[in-house]
């Protein structure tokens, strides 16, 4: 445990010591709520009001279902992408050779691997709190319903899916040796991800067999669990408002509160379950990976070894 402690700390060290690093993982949430605003918040609020018909409601309020649109989506997207931009040291490592000093010491390989993980965390979790204050104090400029159940919640989705966004990156990364590779994974990540995971557009406005597709990944769950959570002040008050309870369940389809698969809707205990086994999956499949590794290592270290007899006495020499 100690080991695993100091590696996270050198880990985290390094990160917070990179300027560039830290400051452009810092820097994407916030130009990322500010695209959402200029690009994104008209198209949210009209396709919102389509639904109300001839329903009125106060501009606080119809402002609060669209900023928490948008601060869901902007969570959504960036627990993950910042994730990856985090995760560069594991990169970084292979190409200055700091790598191989590593697994030439007795450190186990898992806790190598677990180490990458948790400073990844730590750095992608300080990134998506300070993200989601920035958010809060953007909603409260608009109008804010949210309870303190409602805050904690939030916090609970991006905890889980910055774990998610962890284990996604870690898994990824793990076969990439240049800044190359990795710079081109990060930009695929950050402009396709959005798209994916229902944050971009909804994914009830796609295709039947895409929205198929789309249910199959951890991610899409993610973004529902926020929707419902950063919403569920501003539509517990339209109810309040005396808008019908159908009317409601309708815009939280169309916004991806209610997510399907294969028709049957998917509860937010199932959202958390899946995310959960997603990230879970992804850590076991990443340590394996290192595990195979250093094994393929180790048998082509010992095959490289020649061994001749000499005056009864064995003597063997590595190439």
């Amino acid at each position: 445990m100690k080991t695993l402690y100091n590696l996270t700390k050198r880990n985290c060290r390094l990160f917070f010591k990179d300027k560039g690093l830290f400051f452009s993982s810092l820097i994407s949430p916030l130009i990322l709520l500010v695209l959402y605003v200029t690009f994104l918040a008209k198209t949210f609020k009209d396709s919102f009001l389509s639904y109300m018909g001839d329903f009125s409601m106060n501009e606080s309020l119809i402002d609060a279902v669209v900023g928490g649109q948008l601060i869901s989506s902007l969570l959504a997207v960036s627990c993950v992408t910042v994730a990856f931009c985090s995760n560069l040291l594991m990169v970084q490592d292979k190409v200055t050779g700091s790598i191989k000093d590593l697994r030439i010491t007795p450190v186990r390989t898992s806790a190598l691997a677990v180490s990458y993980f948790c400073s990844t965390a730590v750095a992608t979790g300080i990134v998506g709190i300070v993200a989601f204050g920035l958010c809060l104090i953007y909603l409260a400029q608009l109008g804010f319903y949210m309870s303190l159940l409602d805050v904690l919640a939030v916090l609970l989705d991006v905890v889980l899916l910055t774990l998610f966004g962890t284990a996604l990156s870690s898994a990824v990364n793990f076969h990439l040796s240049t800044n190359g590779q990795a710079s081109a994974v990060g930009t695929v990540v950050s402009a396709g991800y959005g798209f994916i995971c229902g944050a971009y557009m909804p994914v009830s406005a796609f295709s039947t067999g895409l929205q198929r597709v789309i249910s199959f990944l951890p991610g899409t769950y993610g973004t529902g669990l926020l929707r419902n959570h950063c919403l569920a002040g501003a539509l517990r008050e339209m109810e309040k408002v005396g808008i019908p309870k159908e009317t409601v369940e309708e815009i939280k389809n169309s916004i991806d509160c209610n997510l399907y698969f294969f028709g049957n809707k998917v509860s937010q205990g199932a959202m958390y379950l899946i995310l959960a086994g997603a990230t879970l999956l992804l850590l076991g499949v990443y340590i394996l990976f290192y595990t195979i590794e250093r094994k393929k290592k180790k048998i082509k270290r010992n095959g490289s070894a020649k061994c001749t007899s000499f005056d009864g006495e064995n003597w063997c020499s590595i190439n």
